[in-house]
């Protein structure tokens, strides 16, 4: 009896388990039995999304438009108008800074005419030469961190001019550059919003929840139909998936500021606006920096997602490489995305831990030093530029503009590696890849869509109900039952069961790689370091190796899904296990435990919250790169919402499918949560 009490939650989660497979075991699997499966009451909901947003882009509240074309007045609806006239605005952005980046006439003819441009051959607006670009990232570097980061910057643009991408590189920068700022202002004003008043917050943190735990894919649908396609799709795309980080991470800074700062502002009689703008921002300034760096990493994930809906650049390029089984081009290809997301990843970081100092006197000659140095180095390069036109006597001036696929190319030797592993690893890689399926997953997919609904509900209540009480419980079940009452319940089913395997498998190599590197100091600062690097790579990148090892099959995908999301488990282990106090490791050694049993009894209970935020981390990472990976076939939520890119009435189904996907992974959020909360609580972590 001591014992059942002591372990009443264990005794209640067997309990739980003996009833879920009565229930599995014992309820026929029939289509009109209620128990095996609810009826799809919902089904009809993405249709009447369909007819509303039909309505509200063609039909609610006309106005009168003049078209100078017809030189006459037109009815259109008031959101149509709205919704373009932010596209025309967006893409006026994109290609202002794509010509100050590559040259060209689109910005003169957007304030004069074709025919301007067409009679006056000096309207054409020059590129800056690359050499200038690699020069500038490596002052910028130096400035910030100093030579390593210099170096890195200014050899990652070299490369990428080198090797032919310069042109899509810059396609997909200036993408960034008008995407990151605008998403930074909007994360700003409503994070802002949301420190000053308690209701706005309530109402933002369960949107923000969603919005970050939506697949990248969902985005693109209802994007293409207020928005329509192209560069400026693309970039409102990203600023929606973008902004939230930014809304948290402001909003994390003001909470942070010590009381005290504030009451120094009040005491020297600021007002509402001056505390804010001189005091609570200005202290704030890390969190809101180390906003805009994860901003601008978002912006380069979707970089190659937002080409399925024709932005264009590395990531569209990419895609059709992918598409075609060009394993060598893409590899290149993505290795410039890499360099292009590590070094604004650098770059951004050294911003917010550089230290400003407020008080400096400095004469004019410092406080523009900056200035004068760019332009000494924009009139060396335009030196090399001239010399380049006399020293190349072919038509192309590789010291100002490499034309795309005219620099040095690595295609056929990686091809040519793609081929040689094909050739000789193929037999062995494709019989794991047939006992992986048909021992594995094969299996564990039809025990999944073998669970009826009910003994599904059964389950994830009760462990609801166990870790977090009655109200986890009904949380967890309103998730569950909107995903029960569409028509993808077997879907989504399919989508869990592929995230439980990358996740068990993830988490069992995360915790082993983390509990290892934890062991000596040198061993944690190199794994953390990987997983910075890591991290810093879009999602798609993951999908290259696995494609040249595996091809299109489903092991590409979880191989891949495993690789990306073991990086937050492995980082959150070593995090935890270096948290654990010394007090309680000398402790330890004065009783005389051994290195299994400190790492047993001390070091992974008191780290097992922290490595469960990881687990939380490794879930959502799983479902993001599941979703990614319908590109290349699978036949879960992803490949559904795939689907609903190529429909022109694909809208309702994106965004339901969006939130089934969201979902799933909001349940998994909420029970880590709650369950890692109420153990530091008991353990006074908190």
């Amino acid at each position: 009896m001591v014992m059942i009490t002591r372990n009443s939650k264990l005794v209640q989660f067997v309990i739980l388990l003996i009833i879920f497979f009565s229930l599995y075991f014992g309820i026929e699997a029939a289509d009109d039995n209620i128990l095996w499966r609810f009826p799809a009451l919902i089904a009809g909901l993405p249709g009447a999304i369909n007819v509303f947003v039909e309505h509200l882009m063609y039909d609610w509240m006309p106005i009168q438009i003049y078209d100078p074309e017809l030189d006459d007045y037109e009815d259109s609806a008031l959101i149509k108008e709205i919704t373009r006239s932010f596209s025309r605005a967006v893409l006026f952005f994109i290609e202002l800074i794509r010509e100050l980046l590559l040259g060209g006439v689109k910005t003169i003819v957007a304030f004069t005419s074709w025919d301007f441009v067409g009679e006056n051959d000096w309207a054409v607006w020059p590129a800056l030469p690359w050499t200038f670009v690699a020069g500038g990232a490596a002052f910028l570097g130096y400035t910030l961190k100093g030579k390593g980061l210099a170096f890195l910057a200014g050899s990652s643009a070299a490369y990428i001019a080198i090797f032919g991408q310069w042109e899509p590189a810059m396609e997909t920068l200036s993408f960034v550059l008008v995407a990151a700022p605008v998403s930074c202002f909007l994360g700003l004003v409503f994070g802002v919003l949301c420190f000053k008043s308690r209701s706005i917050e309530i109402v933002m943190m369960p949107l923000l929840n969603i919005a970050q735990t939506m697949p990248h894919f969902s985005y693109l649908v209802p994007v293409m139909v207020f928005f329509g396609v192209g560069d400026h799709a693309g970039a409102i795309a990203t600023i929606i998936f973008a902004t939230p980080p930014m809304i948290r991470l402001t909003l994390l800074g003001l909470k942070s500021v010590p009381p005290e700062v504030f009451e120094a502002g009040m005491m020297s009689g600021c007002n509402d606006y001056q505390i804010l703008m001189q005091v609570l921002i200005p202290t704030a300034r890390r969190d809101i920096l180390i906003g805009i760096n994860q901003v601008i990493m978002q912006c380069l994930a979707m970089a190659v997602i937002a080409s399925f809906i024709g932005a264009k650049g590395l990531g569209f390029n990419l895609l059709l490489a992918l598409n075609q089984l060009r394993v060598g081009q893409a590899l290149e290809l993505g290795i410039c995305i890499v360099l292009i997301a590590v070094v604004l990843d650098k770059l951004s970081l050294a911003w917010a831990n550089k230290p400003v100092d407020y008080f400096a006197d400095r004469g004019i000659l410092i406080r523009h030093k900056n200035i004068l140095t760019l332009l000494g180095i924009f009139l060396i390069s335009v030196l090399f530029c001239v010399f380049g036109r006399y020293a190349f006597s072919e038509e192309v001036n590789y010291l100002y503009l490499i034309p795309h696929n005219q620099g040095i190319t690595t295609e056929n030797f990686w091809q040519a590696g793609v081929d040689w592993m094909v050739e000789h690893w193929y037999q062995g890689l494709q019989g794991f890849n047939t006992a992986l399926i048909k021992g594995v997953l094969m299996p564990m997919k039809a025990a999944y869509l073998g669970m009826p609904v009910i003994a599904t509900f059964v389950l994830i209540m009760g462990v609801g109900y166990i870790i977090g009480g009655l109200k986890s419980a009904l949380v967890v079940c309103g998730f569950l039952m909107f995903i029960a009452l569409t028509e993808w319940w077997d879907r989504a089913l399919i989508t869990a069961y592929m995230a439980s395997f990358a996740v068990i498998v993830s988490v069992s190599l995360g915790v082993l790689a983390g509990t290892l590197a934890a062991q000596h100091q040198k061993a944690s600062k190199m794994i953390l370091l990987v997983c910075d690097t890591f991290q810093t790579f879009p999602s798609f990148i993951y999908l290259i190796p696995v494609i040249m090892l595996f091809g299109v099959t489903d092991t590409s995908v979880l191989i891949a899904v495993i690789v990306y999301a073991t990086i937050p488990a492995t980082r959150y282990t070593v995090e935890g296990l270096k948290s654990v106090p010394q007090s309680l490791h000398d402790a330890g050694s004065m009783s005389g435990v051994n290195k299994m049993q400190r790492w047993l009894k001390i070091e992974l209970p008191m780290a097992f919250p922290h490595i469960m935020l990881g687990v939380n981390q490794t879930v959502i990472f799983a479902l993001f790169m599941i979703i990614i990976g319908a590109m290349i076939g699978t036949d879960d939520l992803g490949q559904y919402i795939l689907k609903a890119l190529s429909d022109k009435n694909g809208t309702g189904n994106g965004l339901m499918l969006g939130l089934c996907v969201a979902f799933i992974g909001l349940s998994v959020d909420h029970l880590i949560l709650t369950w890692a909360n109420k153990r530091k609580a008991l353990l006074g972590l908190v």
